[in-house]
């Protein structure tokens, strides 16, 4: 049968029920490449299906691929066009790997700040988080590459999450947690991913609301609804529910084995407290009941005819099916590499720099300690894990860069980052032998080396992963102390922080500067360094809110990590820096959503509505060298009684690029979703009145207001 003349609904009437149950379950791939496989139909020349792990690259086991920064690096850049250059080259990789489907990007909401996998997700924000799942999508299907957003929906924490159940009302659900995935759907999305979670009692997997009704119906979803590995609750349940596609459609011994995954990894071991029951979904629900329920009739036959239509529909659309996919792919090339620099020096936020500390002269004389120092800061622990051809450590890369002198101590043992593959780092013990020179961790050493220098640059880590969230937003390892005796010591102190998300910073009225630099991916030290010496201006805005770790809302027990199963979202709308404007919240943050640092000094005009959906305002970079600015527009309701909203909404940003002395008037687009709000019986409703359109650097500082009515 050539497939290129056949319709999809007559190749999905032309197979067996064998086969078409074949179809919407994972395999062990022969190949050992893919991180999810589906077998194709040889009779008929439907090809098999390999997806493979992302968002942060494109992960093979025993290969290298380009290492890109994490995607809260990627959001810092408050520039979507850089995500979607992301995706292009994201899928090309994957082409180059043989690989048809892209397991990202990712797109849960921050809601958690110790959640283990906030490294994966852009921002606390449903704007950026919308605007970066665009065009991610975008870029990778651009490029016959499926995308698949995840994890659909209100998973936003780690512990418990085979169980727990986001207790979430509907307008938090509309307003927050669904316009990412909305957004990926309208980009073009070919797939999405069911989380692992339940919400509001029904596991996503199960969820026939939200999985067909919202994403199917309501959306126009036309692509295929896949399982997070071994996340399907229940075949029947799933199958009418509206998933597709059961991944991996193996055991958990078999994939152990056939995917290299550490079987001590905290990931999906059974019979323990962060677990489901054993049994009840580490093992594969459409592999052994499909077929027994669609020939009972407790999954009807159409609907199995639709789950075979939506997976071949989308190989029908990148070209699989007629045999035109495969050109253009393209591994670690030059073009990957210099993309990867760019967005983790744009991705790197300033957030303190007290007397022009930063940027360093170039004959500075540096101490740099670092417990990480031989390593680039490539990202968290579990699936995103990817293995770079060529990486940049921070002593790589100030070395290189430097005229001065670089004397190099770690301070403190190195901080591993947990693995799911092969056991990973896990088993090393910061030994000398991990360090240059030979090495040993000494506090008091890092402090004399650094009373020697003209300044000492501290890089301190978290250690994050899949599977687990963070116990606190401290440090750990003793990084705290160690910044602490640095910063007695020297005469100027940068600390760099490379972190999946918002840390605490206890020591940050002793240090001159503080640079927040994420997970940078494999040019950690080019990127470092092309900031620290002014070659590329700090053009990072925090995506989220820095703050004491007691002071988010989701800090009471019975929010997070939940009563009896249950985590309650009761404070609704009010998440991040909603909740921190709030006129009755007591904490202030320490760095607020959208804060960020410049070497130059921008100045505002006045803010100018266009029409109905735009505001102008001119700006002006008033300093002497070159600088990037991010403009921010907030949207602040008129008051309505009985009815509570956020104090600001963001509704628009752009980053610019102003040479020194120019001015340039910026127009910034405003989305409807600051406008709106959700009200349980009438849907999506916008109150009459006068909305003021703040214009500033970040949610706490406005430079320019200006009033539009609705």
């Amino acid at each position: 049968m050539a497939l290129s003349d056949t319709d999809v609904s007559d190749v999905v009437d032309s197979l067996s029920l064998d086969e078409k149950c074949s179809l919407v379950r994972g395999a062990a791939d022969p190949e050992g490449t893919a991180t999810g496989y589906v077998p194709g139909v040889p009779r008929l020349d439907i090809p098999e299906l390999r997806l493979a792990d992302g968002p942060l690259g494109i992960r093979i086991p025993g290969r290298s691929s380009t290492a890109f920064p994490a995607s809260i690096a990627v959001a810092s850049t408050f520039d979507p066009e850089l995500a979607r250059r992301q995706g292009v080259a994201m899928a090309r990789e994957a082409k180059a790997s043989g690989q048809h489907a892209v397991l990202g990007p990712g797109l849960n909401l921050v809601r958690v700040p110790n959640c283990g996998r906030n490294f994966e997700y852009y921002s606390e924000d449903p704007v950026v988080t919308a605007d970066f799942a665009a065009a991610a999508v975008e870029g990778l299907q651009s490029e016959d590459v499926i995308a698949t957003p995840k994890h659909y929906v209100a998973n936003n924490q780690e512990t418990k999450r085979l169980v727990v159940s986001a207790e979430v009302g509907e307008r938090a659900l509309r307003e927050l947690y669904l316009p990412g995935f909305e957004a990926a759907v309208e980009a073009g999305a070919g797939s999405v991913m069911t989380a692992y979670n339940r919400v509001n009692g029904t596991h996503m997997s199960d969820h026939r609301r939200l999985v067909t009704e919202v994403l199917k119906d309501e959306w126009g979803f036309d692509g295929y609804v896949v399982s997070d590995w071994f996340g399907t609750a229940s075949a029947v349940g799933a199958a009418t529910a509206g998933l597709d596609l059961e991944m991996p459609g193996i055991s958990l011994e078999a994939l152990h084995e056939a995917f290299g995954i550490d079987p001590d990894a905290e990931m999906l071991a059974e019979g323990d407290d962060e677990s489901i029951p054993a049994g009840e979904t580490t093992t594969p629900k459409f592999a052994t009941e499909l077929k027994p329920a669609v020939e009972s009739g407790a999954v009807p036959a159409d609907r199995l005819d639709d789950m075979v239509a939506r997976i071949l529909g989308q190989m029908a659309r990148i070209g699989l099916l007629d045999g035109e996919w495969g050109d253009g792919g393209a591994l670690d090339t030059a073009e990957h590499r210099d993309l990867a620099a760019t967005l983790a020096a744009r991705g790197t936020v300033l957030l303190k720099n007290d007397d022009g500390a930063l940027p360093l002269s170039d004959d500075a004389d540096v101490a740099l300690v670092d417990p990480g120092v031989a390593e680039a800061m490539l990202g968290g622990g579990g699936s995103s894990e990817v293995t770079p051809a060529r990486e940049v450590s921070a002593l790589e890369g100030i070395r290189a860069r430097t005229d001065g002198s670089v004397a190099f101590e770690p301070g403190v043992e190195r901080v591993v980052t947990p693995s799911f593959f092969d056991g990973g780092d896990a088993d090393s013990d910061g030994d000398a032998e991990d360090f240059p020179g030979g090495k040993t961790p000494d506090v008091d050493a890092a402090a004399d080396c650094a009373r020697e220098a003209d300044v000492a640059v501290v890089v301190v880590r978290d250690a994050t992963t899949e599977g687990a969230d963070r116990e606190t937003l401290r440090l750990p390892g003793g990084q705290d102390e160690l910044v602490a005796a640095v910063a007695d010591a020297a005469d100027r102190t940068v600390v760099v922080v490379q972190s999946g998300g918002p840390v605490e910073l206890p020591w940050r009225d002793s240090v001159d500067a503080i640079v927040e630099s994420w997970y940078p991916g494999q040019a950690d030290g080019d990127a470092l360094a092309s900031v620290l010496y002014g070659d590329a201006d700090p053009a990072g805005r925090l995506p989220v809110t820095f703050a004491p770790e007691g002071s988010y809302p989701a800090a009471s027990e019975v929010r997070y990590p939940g009563v009896d199963d249950e985590a309650r979202y009761d404070e609704g709308v009010f998440v991040g820096y909603r909740h921190f404007d709030a006129a009755d919240a007591d904490d202030e943050p320490t760095y607020p959503f959208g804060h960020g640092l410049s070497y130059a000094t921008f100045e505002y005009g006045e803010a100018e509505v266009r029409g109905d959906d735009a505001v102008a305002v001119e700006v002006t970079n008033a300093s002497d060298r070159d600088g990037r600015e991010v403009v921010q527009a907030y949207v602040r309701p008129p008051t309505v009684a009985g009815v509570e909203r956020p104090t600001r909404e963001l509704a628009g940003y752009a980053a610019v690029e102003l040479a020194a002395g120019a001015t340039e008037t910026v127009e910034l687009t405003l989305s409807e979703h600051a406008f709106r709000r959700y009200d349980d019986s009438e849907g999506w409703t916008v109150d009459a009145g006068d909305y003021v359109i703040e214009v500033g650097r970040s949610s706490r500082d406005v430079r320019a207001e200006t009033t539009v009515s609705r």
